[in-house]
């Protein structure tokens, strides 16, 4: 039985590694974004159910849905230092694309997970999005649109938990890697990976994981972040 595994945001870096590190291992890999046939916008609900109903209509079953999207920085914004530089706009765009966006790929691709035997729903988070780790300030916007995706990752796997028992949904923090979301920030000292490394340490952190662990955060190496 062929078992299809689902890159979302495959163009970015994060995402096309992913999806270049299955495809080596010899995996069937469906690469999704705003660029591909069918495409996917984040913003767009109808094109998130078209991709999923593409999905449903292919009939085979989804080990993994990888969700690479996020937002940091663009469109004239950065990530604030201060509480004078909150912006209703920023707040917004931070949320739609960081919360909202991977709440509807829950919506669409939970239902779409093999039953019976282990699959994995993730999306990428960050450490700074947990409240109890939160000891510098900043990044409002982006901080609390990860905050809420946690958020949104603990309630949807207690659903996805009754109705598919063997499946998981989590939110995984990629550490810092090498790509244009990262670059305004990749200051010296900060251990920044390439896409390649943060790929290969992503999947392994995947599948180690087991039905216990749904609804968690976790890092790149695999150790639980709180919430």
């Amino acid at each position: 039985m062929i078992l299809t595994k689902i890159v979302i945001g495959a163009s970015g870096a994060i995402g096309a590694a992913i999806a270049d590190r299955l495809e080596e291992q010899g995996d069937t890999v469906l690469r999704v974004a705003r660029t591909t046939t069918p495409a996917l916008d984040l913003t767009d609900e109808a094109s998130i159910k078209a991709v999923a109903d593409h999905v449903r209509e292919a009939g085979q079953p989804v080990e993994l849905v990888f969700d690479a999207t996020g937002f940091l920085h663009g469109n004239g914004y950065m990530p604030e230092r201060s509480w004078r530089a909150l912006d209703a706009e920023h707040m917004l765009l931070d949320y739609r694309l960081n919360t909202v966006g991977p709440a509807l790929l829950m919506k669409h691709f939970l239902p779409l997970l093999q039953r019976g035997s282990r699959a994995v729903f993730a999306t990428l988070s960050a450490r700074v999005g947990s409240i109890s780790d939160n000891r510098l300030g900043g990044w409002h916007s982006y901080r609390a649109s990860k905050a809420a995706l946690n958020q949104m990752v603990r309630t949807c796997s207690i659903e996805l938990a009754r109705k598919n028992p063997e499946a998981i949904c989590v939110a995984i923090h990629p550490g810092t890697v090498s790509s244009r979301l990262s670059e305004p920030f990749s200051k010296s000292g900060l251990d920044v990976r390439s896409p390649e490394v943060a790929a290969a340490e992503i999947l392994d952190v995947l599948q180690a994981l087991e039905p216990a662990d749904t609804g968690n955060l976790f890092d790149h190496k695999g150790k639980r972040v709180e919430f």
